[in-house]
């Protein structure tokens, strides 16, 4: 749609060229609705003329007056029926045929209302009646010219039928007064006709202006409904869109909202340029057009977030769809020379099985859309009514978090790393424990996934990192500190100088500060995470690969970073599958650790067994409860004391 027209022809309409142009056929249907708009003023004007003429034929007693009655009587009733009759809201009645049986009544009104008049002059009838019909007859043309202007042919039609008889009568009557009159009408009717074009003029152009107004609020409505880059609805034009589809469909209707969510599209405007972005949100768009069923409104909600609301046929319906967008946003995109792989995450609601209104729906969506980033890229998560409790509890902890971290409620508990060769106590991993004051002790696989989804994990790992060292600084020297690190700690901004900030606070060197970090950081390589173990690496603190054997597992980033220390998960140790292969996969690691001069470290030690087999494989560290559970610092240091008191006595022996 070409926006410019609206306002060209308002500017039109404006200097005056509009003015010469035919009339709308819209327009020219109002101005022809408004002849019709008051049939009550119709009739009182038509029987007011009946009156008068019968008044003047009583008065003055001459048939012809009373024959002239008779016609206007019969035009008046035939008028007003007509008007009844034809409703100008109905369609089925052209404007033509509405136009042409006004034009009949009021011509044959007006021409009978003239020859009443001037029979009047003729037979010489009383000056009263003369009067009478003189007055109401030109008073009746001048109104009708002026309350018809919107039909000029009809308005200045009926003021000479009106005048021209009355005029001839009152030049063959000859007198002084009746010349007077006839010069008077012949002034009136171009001075009566020009008002009426006027007012003709300023109806068209008002109803013009209206419209015009009415295309300008139209578009205006649709832009604000639009979304610039991909043309799609927007968040408004959704809600509109959604409103409307709701009161249209029946009881047994079934829609689907499906949320998407474009995985990692920040990388792509931060590389690419948010043009490219922009283009990338475009295709993305027409993909989505050509996959969804007939009848859908497909949104770009804000953002890289689409919804589509569209109709299914069942919830089977509703699963094919989903994969069906995701496989049609799989196929590769080239913008510029560079293949882009999109992906998205999905988050679908149903109806009415989720909800009945839309607000509920999107509520449902963007919950079953949260789960499905919870499980990883690319998934689709369908709405489920455990969601809503789970969301429940993980703002409830989340909340209540954060008021453990203000009230001290959150401890620090050590759990010794064991030399398998001498039985020394070579390392402390540092542990977090929450001691909720109502619900007891809480396990840090409930709350830990929710710090790291809300960011609290940042405060709550530096926190830890500070309480660990001040601990650690009062254990000997040889002694270190094993510190876990989530990759959201490690990216967010300033993250090397909170483990900076922790050394100096407590005093602990360096060097017997150990990070351990997941293999899932690699995940996403990118150079904040090189750039903080760099830092620190120099620094003297120093990294190990935690939960070895699962995850991504690639022996690159043993080569790329600098680890001094491998912990192979506890599933190869004491898990249900423990067998010849996970024996045959350790004693590997084991060796590959050894010829890189690093150590290995073998977690979830139960039984003295266990610790003999990994002994066997070439395993030179032990963790679990074999050797201690995880107990606060005071008892931390009591191991340690009796550790060396035994040492003492040995030497003393």
């Amino acid at each position: 749609m070409d926006a410019t027209k609206p306002l060209a022809i308002l500017h039109a309409l404006r200097s005056g060229r509009g003015r010469s142009d035919k009339v709308s056929a819209r327009v020219r249907r109002l101005l022809v609705n408004e002849l019709y708009s008051k049939p009550f003023t119709l009739a009182v004007g038509a029987f007011n003329g009946v009156a008068a003429a019968s008044v003047a034929a009583w008065v003055s007693d001459i048939p012809e007056l009373w024959i002239g009655s008779i016609a206007l009587t019969v035009i008046a009733v035939a008028r007003v029926s007509a008007a009844l009759a034809f409703s100008p809201e109905s369609r089925r009645t052209s404007t033509r045929a509405l136009e042409f049986i006004y034009e009949i009544g009021a011509f044959s009104y007006a021409l009978a209302l003239g020859l009443v008049a001037a029979i009047a002059i003729w037979l010489s009838a009383p000056n009263a009646a003369q009067l009478l019909l003189g007055a109401y007859a030109l008073c009746y043309g001048a109104a009708a010219a002026c309350s018809n202007a919107g039909r000029p042919m009809i308005a200045i039609g009926q003021l000479p039928l009106v005048c021209v008889p009355i005029m001839i009568a009152a030049l063959s009557a000859g007198t002084v007064a009746h010349l007077a009159l006839f010069f008077i009408i012949l002034l009136i009717v171009p001075a009566v006709t020009s008002i009426s074009l006027n007012i003709f003029n300023v109806l068209r152009q008002s109803f013009a202006a209206a419209e015009t107004s009415a295309k300008l609020a139209d578009e205006m409505r649709a832009l604000a409904r639009t979304d610039v880059v991909t043309g799609l609805a927007n968040r408004a034009g959704l809600n509109h869109a959604m409103v409307e589809t709701m009161m249209s469909i029946d009881d047994d209707s079934h829609l689907a909202l499906i949320w998407l969510d474009l995985d990692r599209f920040k990388e792509v405007n931060d590389l690419l340029g948010h043009p490219v972005g922009d283009r990338v949100l475009g295709e993305v768009a027409r993909r989505l057009r050509e996959i969804c069923p007939e009848g859908s409104t497909i949104s770009r909600f804000g953002g890289d977030e689409f919804v589509v609301f569209c109709p299914i046929t069942d919830r089977a319906h509703a699963v094919t769809l989903a994969s069906e967008i995701h496989a049609q946003l799989l196929g590769p995109m080239r913008i510029d020379g560079d293949r882009l792989d999109v992906r998205a995450s999905l988050g679908v609601a149903l109806l009415p099985e989720d909800g009945t209104d839309t607000d509920t729906l999107m509520q449902c969506a963007d919950l079953a859309l949260y789960h499905a980033k919870l499980e990883g890229r690319s998934k689709t998560c369908f709405f489920d009514r455990s969601m809503s409790r789970n969301l429940v509890r993980r703002r409830e902890i989340e909340d209540e978090l954060r008021v453990a971290i203000q009230r001290d409620e959150l401890s620090v508990f050590f759990q010794p790393i064991v030399d398998l060769e001498t039985g020394r106590i070579r390392s402390f991993e540092a542990l977090i424990r929450w001691f909720h004051p109502e619900k007891g002790e809480l396990s840090p696989d409930e709350f830990i996934p929710v710090a790291e989804e809300s960011g609290v994990i940042v405060t709550l790992g530096n926190w830890i990192t500070v309480q660990a060292a001040r601990v650690a600084a009062t254990w000997p020297d040889d002694v270190t500190l094993s510190v876990n690190l989530t990759p959201l700690q490690i990216r967010a901004p300033g993250a090397a100088l909170g483990v900076r900030n922790a050394l100096r606070e407590s005093g602990l060197d360096p060097s017997r500060l150990e990070l351990e970090v997941t293999e899932s950081l690699f995940a996403d390589d990118d150079e904040t995470t090189a750039a903080f173990i760099e830092e620190l690496s120099e620094l003297g603190v120093k990294f190990a690969l935690d939960d070895f054997g699962t995850g991504y597992s690639s022996l690159c980033h043993i080569d790329k970073y600098p680890f001094t220390k491998i912990k192979v998960d506890r599933n190869l140790v004491s898990g249900d599958e423990v067998g010849r292969k996970s024996e045959a996969i350790f004693r590997a690691v084991a060796e590959l650790a050894s010829t890189l001069e690093m150590e290995i470290v073998a977690e979830g030690l139960e039984t003295s067994e266990q610790v003999e087999a990994v002994r066997a494989t070439g395993c030179t560290l032990g963790q679990g409860y074999h050797f201690s559970r995880p107990v606060p610092d005071y008892l931390a240091a009591m191991l340690l004391a009796k550790e060396r008191e035994g040492e003492v006595r040995k030497v003393g022996t």
